[in-house]
């Protein structure tokens, strides 16, 4: 009897715990669930662990293989953890869905090369090199700006 009571209550605290990390990932990402990618806040682990009281390894482990329903899809909670980029107040998802939406939007016959789509973040202050736009957008499988021209696609995936 004893054991059962141990495990209801060991059970009754990992809800309670997997329930206020939600709640927690929840607020601080609210932005992210109302408009997309590009609205994706940087947060660690720390934050939310310090924000609840549970040390980080508990919050590593309680949203390990665990999925949040919501009206943008299904997400694993691990994807609401996005790093900050140095220097920045905006996700490295955030920036890479906005990488993503330029190329989308770049006119038939003339893409943007990473160089002018590392310009056009910085005049919405996002300040990053061209290097890091070229890293992002083999992430996301885009070709690069002279194959996009040559076979006159706007998101053709790599080759090989």
């Amino acid at each position: 009897l004893q054991e059962a009571r141990w495990l209801t209550r060991g059970l009754s605290m990992r809800y309670e715990t997997l329930l206020r990390t939600t709640r927690a990932i929840v607020e601080r990402q609210a932005a992210f669930l109302v408009r997309g990618e590009e609205a994706m806040a940087p947060l660690t682990l720390k934050e939310i662990a310090d924000e609840i009281g549970m040390h980080e390894s508990t919050i590593s482990r309680i949203t390990s293989g665990k999925y949040l329903q919501t009206p943008r899809g299904t997400f694993e909670l691990k994807h609401f953890f996005a790093v900050r980029l140095e220097g920045a107040s905006v996700s490295g998802q955030a920036v890479k869905a906005m990488v993503r939406r330029l190329i989308e939007a770049e006119p038939a016959g003339r893409p943007l090369a990473d160089e002018a789509i590392a310009g056009l973040l910085s005049r919405q202050g996002v300040n990053i090199a061209r290097r890091t736009v070229a890293k992002y957008r083999e992430q996301l499988d885009i070709a690069p700006a002279r194959e996009r021209r040559r076979n006159n696609k706007p998101l053709l995936a790599r080759a090989g």
